[in-house]
């Protein structure tokens, strides 16, 4: 069923609005939807009622409507009509159920409320009805249909007397206590009477009058004769007697109901002491409560009407009430009442001879703020069109057509925008711009954009007719040895597509060429462009270019080693011979490549398969970070679009060993490193010789000990490894460098005179060695010093070449206390015995 604007407004947005202005909580009402609905209806059903939203939002009555309804499609159903758009209604029928259980729940409210209210009375007036259905989000006529099933009666209180009719009516009722009268309609229709109707229409008065003084004249005067003349002379001098019996009756009435007694005891009051009929006294205790303030009165119904925004209706209300009704805050609402509306209907007449439509609105809007049921307002609002839309630009973006414009002059009011394609809606935005996703194909069409403010619209402001005609989509161009290929898919209303080199026509078939007999190295343009049948004559697009260069086969990688990289943890080097025709690209695969070595395979396919890894040339390979866990290296020789599957290898990242550091103490060399997480065993490989060694062996070991000659100095590498599925692999290669140190002994003697001694260091070595730096250090105490720092130089020599014969002044120290040596350069200095190193 098409979506019709003026009954979403009759049948939905003006009962929420009467009720409160509360969203209704089905949602099959609210975006109108039906279970028929397919998600596109869906979709297309909601955009119209939102749409339908807008433009009702610049009727003041409905905004704050629209307000709560677009507040809650944004927080609660955006994501759910968004999974109905892309084909899930599930999300919608799930909400349409719990929907359907609040609507239940508002029912139950209502029911509940209206029987709170009603009390053992079981009437309610029509304002606390409305006031209670507005509060439960429902409308006034379901409120009644629950109040009838509830047996309650919903009428107008009686308007009852608020002045007395008879001026000494505070005598009358003196008279009436010295009497001992329950009240005057006793005391008028005797004391046997019972259920006494004081509404309405009252039995003869006047000849029980003449037969109570024929009465009061046969007694004895005194006090009660007295109190009988005065009753009885007010009931002869009042316009009409049963008024003044009717005033006394509900005086008293009014009196008990100001101790806020319950319903039934002021029933019992009614019935038993006032012995007034059943009816009458339900239908006084009814209207006095509502005088009272309890449930209402003019007060309180005035005051609803200006909560509700219904000004006009409450200055109506207002001038329909009896003078005496408008006391105390009545009478203040009824003037700010009336002024409101005063005022309002001088800006209404204002801006009816206002020739600026903007300067209306605005006047408009400010009488709507203060009477919004202001009389002919909103009619005149809708007449109110904003200045248009200037400099309508429409431009073809792709299969899309981009409409943009300068926004309206106006700026009173929410100006929104329509956009007419040929005459029809296609599109209705709040910005300077809109998209046209689905224009006719080969067919000349003209948009036009609608400035709107709310109901009112602006004159179509057109741009230049268009045709919109696609290019060939999905290009693609190969080039291989001497050969180019090419593909598309056609547009399906061009007749046909054509090709073009460097301005030459090329020969296509159906949706592609190939070109034989061009130049390796040379770059080609290609256009291929659309054709249209445009009446007795073809139209030809301006087409798509694309460049190619032709290129002899990639050749594949016959082999490559991988190894850590230097100084950089995660990374590892490939080393490989550089092909001779085409780049080298490597490849991160999950499982072993699927492809025979030297395949060529189209570049999309294989780089598809796996993931492409960013490599870094360096001198002697390329460095790549393949990733966590075990994976298929494979490397690939790419030129234009063509590729080679060349060699691959399982590589298992295994963590290289960081800070290695090999240091040699004579014929053995320890080994120390930061041992890699995850990594079982490291295996050792220096001279052609292998050692595997455990995390747990290092660490009880406290690192890697091996037995390398002291003239030898080998390449020692730390390589991680584990066994996967059953066959050893090995992770990147780490270097332990290890330079050749030769050890240097010294001595020290002690030679000379006791006043004029010397100390002599005599150094010494196997082979001729070079020490950069020989320092001689004293400290006092009994703790050998460890480094130069920690003691007094005592002698410093440079560039000491062994053997050497060093000599300093013996130093004068306390003792006991510690000589020792340290050197600087590739060598092992070599201490004395201690004996020769301390004294004392």
């Amino acid at each position: 069923m098409p979506f019709e604007e003026s009954g979403y407004l009759r049948q939905v947005l003006e009962p929420a609005r009467l009720s409160g202005g509360v969203p209704p909580p089905d949602l099959r009402e609210r975006y109108q939807l039906n279970e028929s609905m397919s998600a596109a209806e869906v979709t297309a059903t909601v955009r119209q009622v939102r749409q339908c939203w807008r433009r009702s939002r610049g009727q003041l009555k409905y905004r704050k409507l629209i307000d709560a309804l677009e507040a809650e499609h944004g927080s609660r159903f955006s994501a759910i009509f968004q999974a109905a758009a892309e084909g899930d209604l599930g999300p919608l029928r799930a909400e349409i159920e719990q929907s359907a259980e609040r609507a239940g729940k508002r029912l139950s409210d209502l029911r509940r409320r209206l029987d709170d209210a009603a009390g053992k009375l079981r009437l309610l007036p029509p304002d606390v009805v409305a006031g209670i259905a507005r509060s439960v989000g429902l409308g006034e006529g379901e409120a009644r249909r629950q109040a009838g099933e509830l047996g309650i009666e919903i009428r107008e209180p009686d308007q009852l007397p608020q002045a007395p009719p008879y001026a000494a009516y505070a005598k009358v009722r003196e008279a009436l206590d010295t009497m001992i009268q329950p009240n005057l309609a006793v005391y008028v229709f005797g004391e046997e009477a019972a259920a006494i109707k004081v509404l309405g229409r009252m039995p003869e008065i006047m000849s029980r009058v003449e037969r109570l003084e024929q009465e009061a004249h046969s007694r004895t005067r005194g006090p009660w004769t007295v109190g009988a003349e005065t009753v009885l002379t007010a009931l002869r001098h009042v316009t009409d007697a049963a008024d003044l019996v009717r005033f006394d009756v509900i005086t008293r009435l009014r009196e008990r109901v100001r101790e806020h007694p319950y319903d039934d005891t002021l029933m019992r009051y009614a019935t038993d002491e006032l012995r007034l009929d059943e009816g009458d006294a339900k239908a006084l205790i009814f209207a006095i409560r509502q005088e009272s303030g309890v449930l209402g009165g003019p007060g309180s119904r005035l005051r609803e009407l200006v909560e509700a925004g219904q000004i006009q209706a409450a200055a109506e209300f207002a001038e329909a009430l009896p003078p005496e009704a408008l006391a105390d805050e009545a009478a203040e609402l009824a003037m700010d009442v009336r002024v409101r509306l005063a005022n309002a209907i001088r800006l209404r007449d204002a801006a009816r001879s206002e020739h600026d439509p903007d300067q209306a609105w605005i006047m408009l809007e400010e009488a709507l703020g203060r009477v919004p049921d202001l009389a002919g307002a909103t009619a005149m609002l809708a007449g109110l069109a904003p200045h248009p839309a200037a400099g309508v630009r429409a431009a073809v973006s792709e299969r899309a057509v981009v409409i943009t414009w300068q926004p309206s002059a106006s700026r009173a009011g929410e100006i929104s925008y329509e956009v007419l394609r040929d005459g029809l809606t296609c599109a209705e935005t709040g910005r300077a711009s809109a998209r046209d996703e689905n224009p006719p194909v080969n067919t000349p069409v003209t948009y036009a954009v609608v400035a709107r403010r709310g109901q009112a619209a602006s004159t179509p402001v057109a741009a230049l007719p268009l045709t919109l005609r696609p290019e060939p989509d999905e290009v693609r161009l190969s080039g291989s040895d001497g050969v180019v290929t090419g593909s598309w898919r056609s547009p399906a209303e061009a007749v046909r597509v054509m090709v073009t080199r460097d301005g030459r026509p090329v020969h296509a078939e159906g949706s592609g060429f190939r070109e034989r007999g061009l130049r390796d190295g040379a770059t080609y343009e290609y256009v291929i462009a659309a054709v249209y049948q445009d009446g007795p004559r073809q139209v030809t697009t301006p087409g798509v270019r694309r460049s190619v260069v032709p290129a002899a086969r990639p050749e594949p990688v016959a082999r490559f080693t991988l190894e850590s990289a230097p100084g950089a943890p995660g990374e590892v080097l490939i080393r490989c011979a550089e092909p001779a025709a085409g780049v080298v690209e490597f490849l991160a695969l999950a499982a072993e490549p699927r492809w025979p070595y030297e395949t060529e395979v189209r570049l999309e396919e294989i780089r598809a398969a796996g993931r492409t890894l960013p490599a870094r040339p360096v001198r002697g390979g390329y460095v790549v970070r393949p990733g966590d866990g075990s994976q298929f290296l494979l490397a690939v020789t790419v030129a234009g679009d063509r590729a080679v599957v060349g060699a691959w290898r399982e590589h298992v990242n295994l963590g290289a060993p960081q800070r290695v550091s090999a240091v040699r103490r004579g014929t053995a060399v320890l080994i120390g490193l930061e041992w890699p997480p995850d990594v079982p065993e490291i295996e050792v490989r220096w001279s052609s010789r292998r050692l595997l060694v455990s995390a747990a062996a290092y660490r009880s070991q406290g690192g890697i000990r091996l037995d390398i000659p002291e003239q030898e100095a080998p390449a020692i590498e730390l390589v991680p490894t584990t066994v996967v599925k059953g066959t050893r692999v090995h992770g990147p290669a780490v270097p332990a460098p290890l330079a050749s140190a030769p050890p240097v002994r010294y001595d020290l003697r002690r030679q000379g005179w006791p006043w004029r001694r010397e100390l002599q260091v005599e150094v010494t070595s196997d082979v001729p060695a070079r020490l950069e730096r020989l320092v001689l250090v004293i400290k006092a105490g009994r703790i050998q010093p460890a480094s130069a720092a920690e003691g007094r130089v005592v002698g410093e020599w440079s560039a000491v070449t062994t053997p050497a014969l060093l000599t300093v002044p013996c130093p004068r120290q306390r003792r006991p206390y510690w000589l020792r040596c340290f050197a600087e350069g590739p060598v092992e200095l070599v201490d004395p015995p201690v004996r020769v190193l301390k004294a004392g």
